[in-house]
């Protein structure tokens, strides 16, 4: 099941095709704040994936990353604790989303990131779950890397 983002920032479940999720689990050495600054400030996110980013840490905000490959907007933002969007690639069909989740937890000296992605078809399932480490956690990983 995907979603269909309608009109301003309401969300409607609508059935897109067979789907299914992913989960991952994944430490990083920096409190949550600055996570949590990283993925909601256009320039660090482009300094971190070394690609353009349009985003901000405003609720029902758009956004536009890795060059306008992935779209989508800020459904839900607790400051420092919790990211969830309505994520899509730009190839999916006009107004279909999955939804993103990250929860940031302290963990140790650092942050975990329990990381839910769910609502896209079964058949995106290996590229997506690969792409987020490629994407996101190594190259989140080695940015904050003293």
């Amino acid at each position: 099941m995907g979603l269909l983002l309608a009109g301003a920032g309401t969300l409607s479940a609508t059935p897109v095709k067979t789907g299914t999720a992913i989960h991952q689990e994944e430490d990083f050495n920096a409190p949550p704040g600055k996570i949590f600054e990283i993925l909601l400030d256009a320039k660090q996110f482009s300094a971190f994936t070394k690609d353009t980013a349009e985003v901000n840490a405003n609720p029902g905000a758009s956004f536009r990353l890795f060059g306008g490959r992935i779209e989508g907007r800020n459904v839900e933002l607790v400051t420092n604790q919790r990211i969830v969007q309505a994520w899509r690639p730009a190839s999916w069909p006009a107004g279909v989303y999955s939804i993103v989740r990250f929860e940031l937890t302290i963990h140790g000296s650092g942050t975990r990131i329990i990381f839910d992605h769910t609502g896209f078809p079964a058949e995106n399932w290996d590229h997506l779950n690969s792409g987020w480490m490629r994407n996101y956690w190594e190259p989140l990983r080695t940015y904050l890397a003293p």
